[in-house]
């Protein structure tokens, strides 16, 4: 059940990236990937400098920053 809400909160965060970040984009299907190792990125990061996200907005904002981050990296290496 974890898996499914952490692909969820991934996909949402994919989505929201692909419209923060407007430029080249990936498509709607690359963005929720990036989303989805967004969200384990964001957790890993924000959990590095002492933030808790144990509501799901907290989840999806820490996610989005994991997801940007990702997608600003894939576009230097693009």
């Amino acid at each position: 059940m974890h898996l499914l809400y952490t692909l969820i909160i991934g996909g949402v965060a994919g989505w929201l990236a692909g419209n923060i970040l407007k430029g080249q984009s990936y498509g709607l299907v690359v963005n929720i990937i990036l989303g989805i190792c967004g969200a384990f990125i964001g957790g890993f990061l924000f959990g590095a400098i002492g933030f808790k996200t144990t509501h799901v907005i907290g989840q999806i904002i820490s996610a989005t920053v994991g997801a940007v981050v990702i997608v600003l990296v894939a576009r230097r290496f693009r």
